[in-house]
Order: structure tokens, then C-alpha cells, then sequence
């Protein structure tokens, strides 16, 4: 399957001006000083510690210049060899931690847990607008269940691929409302990193690189 793997240029852009600002501000102080050296009184030369404190300030400024300069490299390199390292992710399938589903090729599917407090759990999936387009209770068993959606409403129409909300409750024995957890489960699509964080791409689904919990086998 085909992906995509990109890098945000948004940091290096960042940097880059706040290194022209430091590049203006060096200029400043080398006019000043320089200015200050030709108008100097012959008669009150500039004293010697403070000509050597002024150079001292002059190489600082030159050495945190070339500094910035060579720490914007690397973060370049880093977030490159980072967006590298994602590649090998697409194709495969996954479970992340989200509360949208992602509806790919007209399946999408739910990792639940074994039945604890919970007995069973109400999905709800909802479009763009909030509304819900296709509800189901689901029984919990003694193992991991996977609840899958065949991208189909209530009314059995069928809804384009792309990243639904979903929001699962769980029930107990009696009806009342329990605690429960679940994952999505999609195939990885692609990797970006935006505004210096890495994102993954599961069909029209974007979710946050620490959001992945696990690798699906098969894959």
C-alpha cells in the first residue's frame, strides 16, 4: 500500500529567524564598536579593559552564532532521521489509542476488552456533524473482542471512507453505565511531522505518533 512521509519545515523556520535576529544583532554591535573606535578623543582613548571586555562580548556573540547554527543542523538531521524511521510503518496495520475510527476501503475496526466490570459495550459512531449513523451493543466475552464496521449507516447506506468519532460506553450485569477501555485498529498510511510533532495517517485518520500501542501480527 502506498504512503506518504513528510517533515514539517515549521522548526527549521523557526530557527532560521531567530538566527537572522542574532546575525542583526552581532552587525548592531560590531557598527557600534567600530563606530565608537573612529570617534574615540585622542585625548580619552577608550580604556584598554573596556576595549577588552567590548572584544570579549564581540566573540561571544560570534560563537553563539555559529552555535545556533550548527544546533538548527542538527535538529534538521533528527527530525529527518526520524520521519526516515517511520517508513518501515506504512502498510502495516496497528492499534492506536483515538476516539475516531478510521473507515478504510469500507472497514473499520474496534479492539475491545474481556468483559470485567463491564459486560458489554454501546458503540456509537457519529459523522462530521455529531450525528450518530450507525449504533450497536456489543456482548464482551472472555478474551479481547473486535467490533467491525462495515462503513454502512443505520439505514444501510454506505458512508465514504474517512475518520468517524466514535464513542463507546460500557454497561455491568445490571444495566449501569461501567468503565471501559478500547484501541483502533487501521493500517498505517502515512507519517508527518508537524509543528515538531510526529504524526501518523490511517486513511483520513491523523493521530499522534505516541498514540500507536501496537503492531498488529499478519501485517
Amino acid at each position: 500500500m502506498s504512503g506518504t512521509v513528510t517533515a514539517s519545515t515549521a522548526t527549521a523556520a523557526n530557527a532560521a529567524t531567530a538566527n537572522r535576529r542574532l546575525t542583526g544583532d552581532f552587525n548592531t554591535f560590531l557598527t557600534l564598536l567600530t563606530t565608537q573606535l573612529q570617534n574615540q578623543s585622542p585625548t580619552d582613548p577608550l580604556d584598554t579593559n573596556q576595549m577588552t571586555n567590548q572584544l570579549v562580548q564581540f566573540a561571544s556573540v560570534e560563537q553563539q552564532i555559529a552555535m545556533n547554527q550548527n544546533l538548527e543542523r542538527l535538529i534538521s538531521m533528527q527530525q529527518a532521521s526520524q520521519v526516515t524511521a517511520a517508513a518501515p510503518l506504512i502498510g502495516q496495520r496497528a492499534e492506536v489509542e483515538s476516539d475516531r475510527l478510521a473507515l478504510q476501503n469500507g472497514q473499520a475496526e474496534l479492539r475491545l476488552p474481556a468483559a470485567g466490570t463491564a459486560r458489554t459495550a454501546q458503540v456509537r459512531v457519529l459523522d462530521g456533524t455529531g450525528r450518530t449513523v450507525r449504533s450497536e451493543t456489543v456482548t464482551l466475552g472472555t478474551g479481547a473482542t473486535s467490533w467491525t464496521w462495515n462503513g454502512k449507516d443505520s439505514l444501510g447506506r454506505t458512508l465514504a471512507d474517512g475518520a468517524y468519532r466514535v464513542q463507546v460506553t460500557g454497561r455491568g450485569a445490571n444495566g449501569e453505565e461501567a468503565p471501559i477501555t478500547f484501541t483502533v485498529a487501521g493500517t498505517i498510511t502515512g507519517a508527518e511531522r508537524v509543528n515538531n510533532e510526529m504524526t501518523l495517517s490511517m486513511g483520513g485518520m491523523n493521530v499522534g505518533f505516541d498514540s500507536l500501542r501496537r503492531l498488529l501480527p499478519g501485517n
